[in-house]
């Protein structure tokens, strides 16, 4: 693919405004490329529940990043998906990479779905996000210096976002992906405990992870007002994938970009420097 190629395509990005969408489209912008972010404040908006929204953002599209919310595991997901890339390819859309997740079964018959479309495919199959702790459901705990989570000593290993997007971006603009499954992880194996004892070191705060029962941490969730359609396949996810099958770490970031994948530290270091979790 030509550099004139990567200026006239439009590469559409589902959840342009999430953890990983955000930065994929940052990055692209940087290259001088106009992506579209999908998402239901977009122009046009993207709803992975209202169909009628997907024609439209799929509109001169040659390229997605395929990123699921919430995620790939919850009930209808691989229904959707399915739906959702035969309108791309019939789109004409050509290159399609798909967020997956470690250790799901419905994240794998999406994985199927995406690899028999017809068009040039790479799957990101990746852990558990570092960002979690400060840009998601884990930061008002670590603000409360309490991560009451049910874990266990299960060790993972931790994937930061901005790893993620960087082999997104090399995926959607960059010959040589075409037809490979990168399975993404950090440098090393961390507890729960042990990523909170880093965020504590980086950020100066007094954080404590503390283990619990799924049963205490669904009482928990539903006494923050979660709905039960979506704690519960929450809780079924974590159920699954915190067992401990994911503790291994793989070479995912160093065959897609060349280097190795940065470490929870760093990720740590530079979130405390944001002040999100405050200052010393």
């Amino acid at each position: 693919m030509t550099n004139n190629d990567h200026m006239k395509r439009t590469t559409l990005v589902l959840g342009g405004t999430g953890k990983t969408g955000r930065r994929v489209v940052e990055r692209l912008t940087a290259r001088g490329l106009s992506p579209r972010a999908g998402s239901r404040s977009g122009e046009p908006p993207f709803d992975w529940e209202d169909q009628a929204t997907w024609a439209p953002v799929l509109k001169d599209v040659d390229a997605v990043y395929l990123s699921y919310q919430p995620d790939l595991a919850f009930p209808g997901a691989v229904a959707t998906v399915r739906s959702f890339t035969a309108l791309a390819v019939e789109s004409g859309v050509r290159r399609l990479v798909l967020l997956s997740g470690r250790g799901e079964e419905e994240a794998l018959a999406c994985e199927r779905t995406v690899r028999g479309s017809g068009a040039e495919w790479t799957i990101l199959r990746s852990s558990w996000f570092c960002q979690n702790f400060s840009e998601d459901y884990l930061l008002e705990p670590v603000l409360g210096g309490v991560v009451a989570f049910p874990a266990g000593d299960v060790a993972e290993p931790f994937i930061d976002v901005e790893d993620i997007a960087d082999v997104a971006v090399a995926a959607l603009t960059e010959d040589g992906h075409a037809g490979q499954l990168y399975e993404l992880t950090g440098p090393r194996l961390l507890t729960f405990a042990d990523a909170a004892g880093e965020i504590a070191k980086a950020s100066g705060r007094e954080v404590e992870y503390v283990p619990v029962s799924f049963e205490q941490y669904a009482a928990a969730l539903a006494e923050h007002g979660v709905p039960a359609e979506y704690a519960t396949p929450l809780l079924d996810l974590f159920a699954r994938v915190l067992d401990g099958r994911n503790a291994y770490l793989t070479d995912g970031v160093r065959r897609a970009l060349g280097r190795e994948p940065r470490d929870f530290t760093d990720y740590a270091r530079d979130a405390a420097a944001t002040g999100v979790w405050g200052g010393r």
